[in-house]
């Protein structure tokens, strides 16, 4: 077998998310001790925090805990909808601000920003509409630069925003709106590759038109014949997960190879971060995949 080409500026890590973690507490997900000692056991070094409060919050406490473990955070998570105008503004950046000064004082350097749902992934209601009108496009591309610029200026963390599946900014058209309706010295993007597939994008494709505007990835695949079956259904995201939509590399889509080797001949450091959505789940099965995984990322360079 060919030895494959080093993908020097890609750096690979994991998250609680691979370990079917989506809440801060939830009698279904795996303690978080248990989350660390295998995220290491399967050879990864870096770690995204998840959701607020899975972890310890106690910034000595957490960084002791993943130091033992040879492990390093790579970024934290929020939750915003800034569409909503300028009177979520306070409550957004208590939320931030609690995520913020976390991911700072665990030596990261970003903050993974997704937009609220408009659809509930556990009951499939609609919330708000699929579509924003002109004035909520406005009072979103507005409100992030405002976000990233606030998390700059006082934790020095770069946001980077998440594209996501039954949220306002998720197709294609969504995206390359956002994206030029955005200042790059604000606000960048995290291309989850499974989210943007879900959605029918092309990584590839954005990678290579948007290069300077990629700050971070995802990696995650999704089973084409489930996701035909949860598009012809208008399955909401939350039940198609439970579908098995989103699936172990390299059986989906898109192919991560060519995701990564266009992300490495960006030319500059990016974490990729391994992300498979599989909430709930056994406490045994993340694992093993997450061992093949880091084996089949190994295959691809990265």
């Amino acid at each position: 077998m060919a030895t494959p080409t080093p993908l020097d500026r890609i750096r690979v890590g994991s998250a609680p998310d691979s370990w079917g973690v989506w809440f801060p507490d939830d009698p279904r997900q795996v303690p978080w001790e248990r989350f660390l000692d295998e995220v290491a056991e399967a050879g990864y070094e870096w770690i995204e925090l998840g959701p607020y409060g899975y972890l310890p919050t106690d910034p000595a406490r957490l960084r002791d805990e993943v130091a033992r473990r040879n492990l390093k955070v790579s970024a934290g998570t929020v939750f915003t909808g800034m569409h909503r105008g300028p009177s979520v503004w306070e409550e957004t950046w208590a939320h931030v601000g609690q995520v913020a000064a976390l991911t700072q004082a665990m030596g990261a350097r970003h903050l993974v920003v997704i937009p609220s749902f408009w659809r509930d992934d556990k009951t499939a209601e609609i919330l708000e509409p699929p579509e924003l009108t002109a004035e909520q496009w406005a009072h979103l591309t507005k409100g992030m630069e405002r976000l990233g610029h606030e998390v700059k200026e006082t934790y020095g963390l770069d946001i980077v925003v998440h594209p996501h599946a039954d949220t306002h900014i998720d197709t294609e058209d969504h995206v390359e709106r956002f994206l030029d309706s955005t200042d790059t010295e604000l606000v960048n993007l995290c291309l989850d590759t499974g989210h943007y597939a879900y959605c029918g994008g092309d990584s590839v494709k954005l990678i290579e038109t948007y290069g300077e505007r990629i700050g971070y990835l995802h990696l995650k695949q999704v089973d084409p014949d489930v996701l035909a079956e949860v598009v012809a259904n208008g399955v909401p995201f939350g039940p198609a997960v439970q579908r098995g939509v989103m699936c172990e590399p390299p059986s989906g889509v898109p192919e991560l190879g060519p995701v990564l080797k266009a992300a490495q001949q960006l030319g500059a450091e990016l974490f990729a971060i391994v992300e498979q959505d599989m909430y709930p789940c056994e406490p045994d099965t993340p694992l093993p995949i997450a061992v093949r995984t880091r084996r089949f990322l190994r295959s691809c360079g990265a």
